[in-house]
């Protein structure tokens, strides 16, 4: 029986990506969608089943390729805060990643490492919250 490939949580998010971008409106007066923010949603909430087979099909390399493709996420929803464009339901469930991904990397054994890069994700979040760090824009967020 051959081997279960690899998962590469990082290729999966590049490959969404390309293949989901809303087309630009036809008023060249208006900026295209960065991203659709229902499918963003949908890959942060894979987020920490990526964390547990990347790092179990590729040990080697699984945090990297997990950590990439977190961090990617991430790094959208921060260019949509500074667009004027991100939804609460989005902040929400990056919020929700966070906490997820923080348990599992703390149950699973061996994976106590990725709470690093969890915080260090977890942190840009923090940054685009109002002050108190409970509310978006005057909205509750996810919170464990």
């Amino acid at each position: 029986m051959d081997p279960t490939p690899p998962t590469d949580y990082s290729s999966f998010i590049l490959d969404v990506l390309r293949r989901t971008r809303p087309p630009p409106p036809p008023s060249t007066s208006v900026p295209a969608p960065l991203i659709s923010q229902s499918v963003l949603r949908q890959c942060l909430g894979l987020a920490s089943s990526f964390l547990i087979t990347d790092l179990t099909t590729s040990p080697e390399k699984g945090l990297t390729t997990w950590l990439s493709g977190f961090s990617s996420l991430v790094d959208i929803v921060v260019a949509l805060h500074a667009r004027g464009e991100l939804e609460l339901e989005t902040i929400s469930e990056a919020s929700k990643a966070c906490s997820e991904c923080w348990t599992a990397a703390g149950v699973w054994k061996g994976m106590e490492e990725c709470r690093d890069g969890v915080r260090a994700t977890a942190g840009k979040l923090k940054n685009l919250l109002d002050e108190g760090g409970k509310t978006y824009r005057g909205e509750r967020v996810y919170a464990p």
